[in-house]
């Protein structure tokens, strides 16, 4: 963990731009970004939502930064490669790359519902994908500090049973994003870092669907930002959050866990596997 000089691009006068933006932890980020001055463009599938946050955050704003929305598709590199060209014409160099879109459905089984798993995968891992082969050359080509931010998910660490698409999905933004860090470092002279994102229980909009008050267990959006941006400065790679229920020390214990079924040979997900629950609940509670 070293103090990395990419922070750098978080400041006045340089663009941001935030897929998935138009709510929950791509909106605060954007918040954030604004309230230093910074040029956001907040990039949605929903024009209108895209477009209500665009209003929201334009009286937020400082030192004339420019606010713009851009309805997009996260899941088709033409779309992607159209805002990018947007966000150069209006706002020039991106500074800050946040790749925050994404979705949650029930897929069911691995070897169910097809068509469901190839929309999931397409917006949570392609979309990252996507976004940074839209972005990322640019970026390099202008030679200055710039960020990537990638939103993982614990589930992609610690795959726990059920979700496995958004388990699948997230654990290749990890080793995606992993790929990428150590890419930039292989550059003279890069100015660019990469940052995964892992944020705990978030109270979102997609959660507040089915919970219309916000769990006393979870964090919120601006929590996590705060966080995050915290964590940057500190040039953190794995920005890992807890939250109210979650501590460090159990995320911990609970990713050494997971190494573990690998290392010690035991079934695949132990940690729900009825044979190993009192050895997994001794581990919890040691130290």
């Amino acid at each position: 963990m070293t103090s990395d000089p990419s922070i750098k691009a978080i400041a006045s006068g340089h663009s941001a731009v935030i897929t998935g933006g138009a709510g929950g932890i791509g909106f605060a980020a954007a918040q954030e970004f604004v309230s230093r001055g910074m040029n956001v463009l907040i990039a949605d599938i929903d024009e209108q939502l895209s477009a209500e946050a665009k209003d929201s955050l334009m009286g937020q704003a400082v030192n004339d930064a420019k606010v713009l929305s851009f309805a997009c598709d996260v899941s088709n590199l033409d779309s992607l490669k159209e805002m990018a060209s947007f966000a150069a014409a209006e706002m020039g160099n991106v500074s800050v790359l946040m790749n925050n879109a994404g979705m949650g459905m029930d897929t069911g089984k691995p070897w169910e519902t097809p068509e469901k798993w190839h929309q999931l995968l397409n917006v949570n891992l392609w979309g990252v994908i996507n976004s940074t082969h839209a972005f990322v050359p640019a970026m390099l080509e202008a030679g200055k500090p710039g960020l990537v931010i990638n939103t993982g998910s614990k589930q992609g660490i610690t795959r726990p049973p059920g979700g496995s698409a958004y388990n699948l999905s997230k654990a290749g933004v990890i080793a995606f994003t992993e790929s990428m860090a150590h890419e930039f470092r292989q550059i003279e002279s890069c100015s660019l870092s990469a940052h995964l994102l892992v944020p705990g229980f978030t109270y979102t909009g997609m959660i507040s669907k089915w919970l219309p008050e916000k769990p006393e267990g979870a964090w919120t959006s601006e929590q996590v930002v705060a966080f995050m941006l915290e964590r940057l400065q500190a040039g953190d790679f794995y920005i890992l959050c807890p939250d109210n229920d979650v501590t460090r020390e159990m995320d911990e214990k609970r990713i050494q866990w997971y190494a573990d079924d690998l290392i010690k040979n035991r079934p695949a997900l132990s940690r729900w596997h009825p044979d190993f629950a009192e050895a997994f609940a001794k581990f919890m509670d040691e130290g």
